[in-house]
């Protein structure tokens, strides 16, 4: 039996606020398979979009354990993380955070230079031929509309040809029509580089089209969830 791509093992994330300390996850455990796409639902405020960043090394567990791609992400600082994200994640957010001051070509292109690829702009140039914006490279973010935004996005998620890729609320700031081409986009991205899929959404047709979803509640996995 092959190893899951991901696994968490007892993990617990809390924050200080004025108030004290906030326990935002409690005590999480489960695995995500090589090749699954995983969807992360239930309401706001029951940890999913944390979930997430502490899969992708973003923030830091306070207690338990992470693996990915067989590396315990647990003792890496944050050079190493940042590295091995570069090397095997891809990441969208739902606000797009594209390089306001950078083309469409240079940001995507970016995640590429940064590990030294000589051929950076050619297949960042591919990549936003894919998702069907190769006649906008040169366009900042300020000339592009919300869903020509995440699409850029998801191109300079994908170019890397992660493993694994992490969308949170990916189709949040859209309106429906937009959000529906930025999923087709996203799984065709996903079948394209083969990657494991893993979604923070409250869209009931999004989470439709996972290979399953986990529910979370009050920062715990529901009661009766799949680990």
């Amino acid at each position: 039996m092959t190893d899951p791509a991901l696994s968490l093992t007892d993990v617990t994330f809390s924050l200080m606020a004025n108030a004290g300390r906030v326990e935002i996850l409690k005590g999480i455990s489960m695995e995500v398979q090589a090749g699954e796409t995983l969807g992360l639902i239930g309401p706001s405020g029951s940890g999913k979009s944390s979930l997430l960043m502490l899969m992708g090394g973003l923030e830091r567990a306070t207690s338990g354990r992470i693996r990915a791609l067989g590396q315990d992400l647990t003792p890496l600082g944050e050079d190493a993380l940042a590295r091995f994200r570069r090397d095997n994640m891809g990441v969208v957010f739902q606000s797009f955070h594209l390089i306001p001051t950078m083309t469409a070509l240079e940001n995507v292109a970016t995640p590429l230079e940064l590990a030294g690829a000589k051929d950076a702009f050619a297949r960042a140039e591919a990549e936003l031929e894919a998702v069907g914006l190769g006649q906008r490279a040169g366009h900042y973010p300020s000339q592009l509309s919300g869903g020509e935004q995440q699409r850029v996005a998801l191109a300079r998620a994908s170019v890397t040809r992660p493993r694994l890729l992490l969308a949170d609320e990916p189709t949040g700031n859209l309106d429906a029509a937009t959000g529906a081409q930025v999923m087709d986009l996203l799984f065709s991205l996903r079948d394209r580089h083969g990657a494991t899929l893993i979604m923070v959404t409250h869209a009931p047709e999004l989470a439709e089209r996972c290979d399953r979803t986990v529910p979370l509640h009050d920062g715990r996995l529901a009661v009766g969830a799949p680990a």
